[in-house]
């Protein structure tokens, strides 16, 4: 990849300002990291795929992605039209704000259409069809479908007829794999040295998850895919009120992880030693939603380490104070801002269109 122009420099500086408050961060310097290379081996292997679960992922999947979501995030790559002629399904069977739109944008910036489903009650799910049936006529529609549903095993229900890749965008207590896409694209921004393998002593990070991974369907892609960085990240410590916070579909990765693990229900004692703090405040349970108890609440009196940033997958509530939008703290609002970046990148290499783009 050629090395970037002033304009192309002063143009990424500005895309990376896209958030309003908190920590700004630039993709040069993941980039410069990698030395502007993209694996382009790990991203063909993404071709035709249906991302359902960040285990399909591996570490260098997911570093080929921040790479060239750090690509495009510095370049104006519009006028390649990467995704002419492509439609994506946005099917939206619960409510969302960023994962939908950005998603959107993502399709829309890079020359594609969309196709969107804002709320399930419009379509024939109102009056009784099923997902299998939606999932056939959804063939004929568009080249990939983007489904969000409150129910867990939606994505095997549509999936029985459709034969289109189909990215998961939250299916009840299960996983949002693009999240944790996004998280570590924030994170890799953050503190490029995390990418190594053989990251230094003193770059690597104490991770802190304030949730219930088992019945978040986020805060479990996020600890998913941060057992994959076994260089960069010292330990974890979970932070709930269940005894047994993990769910199932992380039991055996834990136990296989050489990365230490600890659970504990005290937020305050806890703080002064985390790096990263990443919380959310809903989970899934059974059939409805459950915020987080108010003993888990962030603000700006909490006790963090020097320098430690927060992430959070948002919509908050009041687990976390707008009085910390304004510090350093804050890399939440930098985190969302990275996601139509990131989505583009998948989208790219879902579709095999990543040789559209210049610079790769």
């Amino acid at each position: 990849m050629n090395s970037l122009s002033n304009q192309q420099v002063s143009e990424a500086l500005s895309a990376s300002a896209a958030n309003s408050k908190g920590q700004k961060l630039s993709p040069l310097s993941l980039l410069d990291a990698f030395d502007g290379n993209i694996d382009r081996d790990a991203l063909k292997s993404l071709a035709g795929q249906s991302i359902l679960n960040p285990r399909q992922f591996d570490r260098r999947t997911v570093l080929s992605i921040a790479q060239l979501a750090a690509l495009l995030e510095s370049r104006n790559v519009e006028m390649d039209k990467p995704l002419d002629g492509k439609i994506a399904i946005t099917a939206f069977f619960e409510p969302s704000t960023r994962t939908r739109l950005s998603f959107e944008s993502a399709v829309q910036r890079l020359d594609g259409k969309v196709l969107s489903v804002p709320d399930g009650q419009v379509t024939g799910i109102a009056k009784g069809e099923s997902l299998a049936d939606i999932g056939e006529m959804f063939n004929t529609y568009g080249d990939v479908v983007i489904m969000r549903h409150p129910e867990t095993d939606s994505m095997d229900e549509i999936r029985k007829n459709l034969q289109r890749p189909l990215i998961n965008a939250g299916n009840g207590s299960g996983h949002h794999p693009t999240q944790a896409l996004i998280d570590w694209y924030a994170l890799l921004k953050w503190r490029p040295e995390l990418h190594s393998e053989q990251c230094p002593p003193e770059k690597r990070v104490h991770l802190g998850i304030i949730g219930t991974p088992g019945s978040m369907r986020a805060v479990k892609s996020f600890l998913r895919l941060s057992l994959m960085f076994t260089g960069a990240v010292s330990k974890i410590t979970l932070v709930s009120e269940m005894a047994d916070p993990v769910g199932l579909d992380l039991t055996e990765p834990i136990e296989q992880s050489p990365i230490p693990i600890e659970i504990t229900n005290d937020v305050q004692e806890v703080l002064p030693q985390l790096d990263v703090v990443y919380v959310n405040s809903i989970a899934f349970l059974g059939d409805s939603y459950r915020n987080l108890d108010s003993r888990y609440s962030l603000d700006a009196s909490s006790p963090f380490k020097d320098g430690a940033v927060i992430m959070h997958p948002l919509a908050r509530n009041a687990e976390l104070s707008e009085d910390l939008d304004e510090t350093d703290h804050n890399l939440y609002f930098a985190q969302a801002a990275g996601a139509v970046f990131v989505r583009q990148a998948l989208l790219a290499a879902v579709w095999d269109r990543t040789d559209r783009i210049s610079g790769i």
